[in-house]
């Protein structure tokens, strides 16, 4: 729900179609936890767009938004309407929604916080600068700020930092 409210907020500011946005984005997820999910839910949301009667070009336009809009997937999205689901997907995993999504995920796969301070710097950190529109950069920016905020402060914390600055001014 956030990744559908997320897109079709900057579909309006962007010029974006929202019938395929808002169909894109509760879709695209379908296949979350199969590999390449996002081709695979593209597969999906293709027979169950079909199988309600869908035009073929609404079809392949939402299919083209979920099957480009994964950080992961080699599909680039051609399309704003894609652009725009793949910006909304990747601002959820930005800011305080991201680091809880983050830290959710290494408690239920067992990951350490140094692997999930990893996982900041190759993926959660660079996102911002991924972003498509307008809509999303801006939005992106305020984020990261407080993303990479906490992240430094967590990182001077484990390495001790703010305690050795406490003992020197104190």
């Amino acid at each position: 729900m956030r990744v559908k409210r997320l897109a079709l907020y900057i579909a309006e500011r962007e010029g974006g179609d929202a019938d395929v946005v808002r169909v894109a984005a509760e879709l695209h997820d379908i296949c979350r936890d199969e590999p390449d999910h996002a081709k695979r839910g593209a597969e999906k949301a293709r027979e169950i767009l079909k199988s309600r009667g869908y035009d073929a070009d609404f079809v392949e336009r939402v299919c083209h938004c979920i099957e480009s809009h994964s950080f992961s997937g080699n599909v680039y999205p051609e399309t704003l309407e894609a652009k725009i689901l793949s910006d909304a997907d990747k601002l959820d995993a930005v800011g305080a929604v991201g680091v809880a999504r983050a830290f959710m995920f290494s408690g239920e796969n067992d990951r350490d916080i140094e692997s999930t301070l990893r996982h900041f710097e190759e993926k959660l950190l660079k996102l911002r600068d991924l972003m498509h529109t307008k809509t999303a950069r801006k939005i992106a920016e305020r984020r990261h700020k407080f993303m990479e905020d906490f992240y430094r402060r967590l990182r001077d914390e484990i390495e001790l930092k703010d305690v050795f600055q406490e003992n020197r001014i104190g």
